[in-house]
This record gives C-alpha cells, sequence and structure tokens, in this order.
C-alpha cells in the first residue's frame, strides 16, 4: 500500500510508521489521519512491534487548523468520532506492542496520539502540551482519559487548564511516559527497545497488553480470574516451553512468537 503523510516500513517484524509532513510539523489532517489508521492495522496481521514516531524536529503537532475542513462545533465531533476514534482505536486495540519513539514536540492532539502508545520513549529535547485551551478548547484524542491515570487527577487538571510545556524528563518523572533519553542515543534506544519486542514472546505481550488494558474495567477478583485465564493460554505455547529450557541452560532464549 502507497501511503504520501506517512512512511512505512517493516523489517525483521518491527514497523515503524513514521509521521512524514515536517513543512507543517507533521500536523494532523484528515489523509494523515486515514494513512495512520490504515498503517497499524497492516502492521498488526505483519509484525510483532510497531513504532510510530516523526519525521523532522516534531513529533506532531496536533490538528492541522489549516485543513480544508470548517472547523465549526459540529465538524469537530464529527472529525473526532469519524477520524480520530478508529486511528486511536487502531493504536490501542493494536495486539502487538505500540511504542511511540517522540523525537520532537508533540502538542494537542499528536500529544495524545503519542500517548495512547502502549510505550513512550522521548528524546530529551522533546516536549509535550496539552494545547487546546490556547485555542479555547479541551483535551481531547483521549486526553482526558489517559492523563489521570497515568499522572493523577491534580496534574491532569493542571495540564489541561495551564496547557504548559512538559519536558521529556518532567514527563518521565511523573509517570506520563516510560523514559527520556539524551539525543544523541535517542534512535539507536528506541530501536534497540523495539527490536527487543518484536524478538520476544509475542503471545505474552499480547496478553500484557490485553490484561493491562482491561483492569480498569475489573475489580480484583476478577482481574485475578482474568491472568489465570491468560496465563494458562501461555503455558501452552513454544514460547513458554523454549523461555523454561533457556533459564534451566543458563542461556538466551530463542522466541519465535508462537
Amino acid at each position: 500500500m502507497q501511503f504520501e503523510t506517512i512512511r512505512y516500513d517493516l523489517t525483521d517484524a518491527l514497523a515503524v510508521i513514521t509521521l512524514d509532513r515536517p513543512e507543517v510539523m507533521n500536523a494532523l489532517n484528515t489523509q494523515m489521519r486515514a494513512e495512520i489508521t490504515q498503517a497499524v492495522a497492516q502492521a498488526a496481521d505483519a509484525a510483532r512491534a510497531v513504532v510510530l514516531t516523526g519525521t523532522g524536529r516534531a513529533f506532531c503537532s496536533g490538528q492541522d487548523l489549516t485543513d480544508d475542513a470548517t472547523l465549526t462545533g459540529p465538524d469537530l465531533e464529527r472529525i473526532l468520532r469519524e477520524e480520530y476514534e478508529p486511528m486511536l482505536a487502531a493504536i490501542t486495540d493494536c495486539p502487538v506492542p505500540v511504542i511511540a519513539a517522540v523525537n520532537g514536540a508533540a502538542a494537542g492532539a499528536g500529544a495524545n496520539l503519542a500517548l495512547a502508545a502502549d510505550v513512550v520513549i522521548a528524546a530529551h529535547s522533546a516536549a509535550f502540551m496539552q494545547a487546546f485551551t490556547r485555542i479555547g478548547l479541551m483535551p481531547d484524542a483521549g486526553g482526558t482519559w489517559v492523563l489521570p491515570r497515568q499522572v493523577g487527577l491534580a496534574r491532569a487538571m493542571g495540564l489541561a487548564l495551564f496547557a504548559d510545556k512538559v519536558s521529556a524528563e518532567d514527563a518521565a518523572r511523573m509517570g506520563m511516559i516510560w523514559e527520556a533519553v539524551p539525543d544523541v542515543d535517542f534512535d539507536h534506544h528506541w530501536r534497540a527497545r523495539a527490536a527487543h519486542l518484536a524478538k520476544g514472546p509475542t503471545k505474552a505481550f499480547k496478553a500484557v497488553k490485553r490484561a493491562l488494558r482491561s483492569s480498569f474495567d475489573h475489580d480484583l477478583p476478577a482481574q485475578l480470574t482474568r491472568e489465570a485465564q491468560l496465563q494458562g493460554q501461555l503455558g501452552d505455547t513454544d514460547d513458554f516451553q523454549e523461555g523454561v529450557a533457556a533459564f534451566r541452560d543458563k542461556r538466551a532464549p530463542g522466541f519465535t512468537g508462537r
């Protein structure tokens, strides 16, 4: 499949999706949202791990306010329901791990696009901003759901109301993202992290995603039941047998994803 606003690369079971509109800091328009949705769906069937990253000095600056769409209230609602929701669902429902490698600014919906991933790794020069109130809006693209769960209500409220820029290092300290790494190490680091996932026990990673993402809907007894069910399934995988054999042999496991 040919894409125009993103680049898609699949190598060694790792799919890298690169937002590629650097002239507008990778702002999201209708075509880019559709292409991200399609690319993640394609990667879900072909890869064992997925990375979202950006070209140039930004990860994603959010909604493209120069897009042809008329930005009225009803139109904003339609765009969120018909374009953003499928894109975010493709990421959160992707069965394999998704990393957001945030190379630069992530603002507004661009910040929440990154936070939809399972793991966020950011360069020290990157920053996150819930910029919505600066143009008279409120956070969307999942921001009002994910932020309170990651950083707590008090911080989420401050981030949303004041629209302050948060450095990658501060984002890591407050639990918004997984880690921030020096720019000089960034590319090598996220690629190594992604390769680890692409070569790992894929069925176990899928189970981790399912268990953690559904945990907010369960009380403890229900979650314990879910854990037991999923663990029972993993006990019948080739990767579990390989993991045990490697442990006994004191060697690195060679997981196949089966």
